[in-house]
C-alpha cells in the first residue's frame, strides 16, 4: 500500500486533489496509472477512489518549486478521466489554478511580503505565466472566507489571478484558422464558430446557429444525448481546423472546450454563455475559457463580438452571464504584455493521505 500526501481543495467552481510532484513518482508506475487508480477510474461513480464522478471534481493539481527565473511554482494540471482510463494533460484548469498560490505559501516555497503577496505560477501544460495575488496582512496568509463568486454557495478566500500574454499558447495564434468566424458542417448541422486560443483553445459557437436560444438550463442540454453528440462533433471538427488533431476521432476529450454564446438582455452582463467541458455543461464557466472569450470579444468579426452587438476592441472587462451568475473578467497590461484574469476564491477542504493499492504497470506485470 502506497501512501501519498495530498490536500483536497476547492478552487473556483472546481474541486481538486493537490499533490507534490515528487510524491507521485512511484517505482515502476507512470503518473497516469497512479492518478487513475487513486481517483477510481474508469468507473462513472469512481466509487473505489477519491474522484467525485463529475468533470469538475475529477481533477489533480501537481506542484513543485520552480527553477525558472520568472516563476515561483511549477503547476501541472491533470483532468482525470471518469469512464475512460485516460488522463488528459492538454490544457489548464483556471479554477483549479486558484489553489496554487496559497498552497505554495503554506509549503514555505513563497514567503509572504507585506499586506499582499504575489506568487508567480508557471503552468507546464501551456507554458502560461499566471500572477496570483493573495491577502497577507502583516505577512500572514489570510484564508478566511470573505468573497462570493457565481457557482459557489459559500464565501471563500479571494485570489486575483491574471494570465500574462495568454494568446496562442497551444496553437501559436489567437485565431488558429486565420478566420474571425467560419462555418462547420457536421451531421447535417451547420454551425457558425470562432476558433480561439487564449488561456485555452475554445470553439465558440453561435448558439442560434445550432438551433438553441442560449439560455437553456444545463440539465436540459445534458439530457439530450443527440444534441451533445452533434455539439461534440462540431468541437472535434474545430480541433482539426485548429491543428490540435489530425482527425476528429483523434481530438482530446478535454481540448478544445466548446462555448455556446448568445446575446443577453441581462442589465449586468454583456454576453450569455453555456460552456461544455468533458461532454457536459459546466455549472458556471471555466476560467481559461472566459479568458479566451474575452480576447474573442476584442477581435473584430468573431461570434462573441457579433452577440456583443458593438465593437469590443477597447473592452477593459467582459461580463459573462453563466447558469450560476455573472463572471466578470478584466483586461490589463503588465510589463508591456496583455493580462486577462478574474477574481476566484478557494478553500482547503481536507488534508491527509491518499492510500493507493499496490499496482503493477502493464509493462512489468507478470
Amino acid at each position: 500500500m502506497h501512501e501519498i500526501d495530498a490536500v483536497w481543495m476547492r478552487g473556483g467552481t472546481s474541486k481538486c486533489w493537490v499533490f507534490r510532484d515528487a510524491d507521485l513518482r512511484l517505482p515502476d508506475l507512470s503518473v497516469d496509472e497512479v492518478l487513475l487508480r487513486a481517483f477510481g477510474s474508469p468507473d462513472h461513480r469512481q466509487v473505489d477512489g477519491v474522484g467525485g464522478g463529475t468533470s469538475t471534481t475529477s481533477k489533480a493539481v501537481i506542484l513543485a518549486p520552480s527553477e525558472r527565473e520568472d516563476a515561483d511554482v511549477d503547476y501541472t494540471f491533470a483532468q482525470v478521466g471518469i469512464d475512460e482510463a485516460k488522463v488528459d494533460w492538454g490544457s489548464n484548469c483556471g479554477n483549479c489554478s486558484a489553489v496554487v498560490a496559497a498552497y505554495a505559501v503554506r509549503e514555505g516555497w513563497v514567503r509572504p511580503t507585506g499586506d499582499e503577496t504575489v506568487v508567480r505560477v508557471h503552468n507546464t501544460n501551456t507554458g502560461q505565466l499566471i500572477l496570483q495575488f493573495l491577502a497577507t496582512p502583516d505577512g500572514v496568509l489570510d484564508e478566511e472566507g470573505s468573497t462570493a463568486i457565481p457557482g459557489v454557495p459559500f464565501l471563500g478566500a479571494p485570489v486575483r489571478m491574471g494570465f500574462v500574454d495568454p494568446v496562442g499558447r497551444t496553437t501559436g495564434a489567437l485565431l488558429p484558422s486565420g478566420r474571425a468566424a467560419e462555418t462547420v458542417e457536421v451531421d447535417g448541422l451547420t454551425a457558425t464558430v470562432t476558433l480561439v486560443d487564449a488561456g485555452a483553445p475554445v470553439v465558440a459557437v453561435l448558439a442560434t446557429s445550432v438551433g438553441l436560444r442560449g439560455d437553456e438550463p444545463p440539465a436540459a442540454i445534458d439530457a439530450d444525448p443527440t444534441l451533445l453528440a452533434r455539439l461534440d462533433a462540431v468541437r472535434r471538427a474545430g480541433a482539426v481546423r485548429m491543428g490540435l488533431a489530425a482527425t476528429p476521432a483523434d481530438a482530446a476529450r478535454a481540448v478544445p472546450k466548446l462555448a455556446l454564446v448568445s446575446a443577453t438582455d441581462a442589465p449586468d452582463a454583456d454576453v450569455r454563455l453555456r460552456m461544455l467541458s468533458m461532454g457536459q455543461v459546466h455549472p458556471a464557466a471555466p476560467i481559461t475559457g472566459s479568458v479566451a472569450l474575452t480576447f474573442a470579444a476584442r477581435a473584430a468579426g468573431t461570434v462573441v463580438q457579433q452577440v456583443l452587438g458593438r465593437p469590443g476592441e477597447d473592452l477593459s472587462s467582459l461580463r459573462i452571464e453563466t447558469p450560476a451568475g455573472v463572471v466578470t473578467t478584466f483586461y490589463d497590461v503588465h510589463g508591456g504584455a496583455p493580462v486577462v484574469g478574474v477574481v476566484r476564491t478557494y478553500r482547503r477542504l481536507s488534508t491527509g493521505v491518499v492510500h493507493l493499492p499496490q499496482l503493477s504497470s502493464p509493462d512489468t506485470a507478470a
